[in-house]
């Protein structure tokens, strides 16, 4: 398996004659050996064979590639520096992400669920408070929802 990734991975260059004479013959004999390999390789034959016989690539033009790599670089070159950026002044995009910080900080510590309050005994407890008609006393009712039960406390002030 691990062969047959190897020869595939080559069996272009090994039909472009562009493999090392040793890699060839071992391409040679794993495609002789290996059915898959020898399929692909088949297949590989009858497109290079189609695209000969349309005649649809023609061959590469490389005369000017590299006189044209060094005018680029010559023209590189001979290109005035572009200017430096502008430092000084007020610099905005600092200024705002400052602020946006300085905000997002305050935000937290406003809106942080610290220790604010008791936390709740337990989960679907229904507290309640009232004011009783005596001015300094206060009423509190207890009901839990699993069980038909109320505890009631007065507290008094006075």
């Amino acid at each position: 398996m691990l062969t047959c990734y190897r020869a595939r991975r080559r069996l272009g260059a090994y039909l472009d004659g562009g493999l090392s004479e040793g890699d060839a013959r071992w391409i040679g004999r794993h495609v002789d050996a290996c059915a898959g390999c020898r399929a692909e390789i088949e297949q590989f034959r009858r497109v290079k064979a189609l695209v000969a016989e349309a005649g649809a690539v023609p061959e590469p033009d490389w005369s000017g590639f590299f006189p044209g790599i060094v005018r680029g670089i010559d023209d590189a070159r001979h290109r005035a520096p572009e200017p430096a950026p502008r430092r000084g002044g007020l610099r905005w995009p600092g200024w705002a992400m400052g602020g946006v910080a300085v905000a997002a900080a305050a935000l937290t510590l406003i809106f942080w669920p610290g220790t604010r309050g008791p936390a709740p005994a337990e989960a679907g407890v229904l507290v309640t408070s009232a004011e009783s008609d005596h001015p300094g006393a206060t009423v509190m009712v207890y009901a839990p929802p699993a069980r038909d039960m109320a505890v009631v406390w007065v507290f008094d002030t006075d």
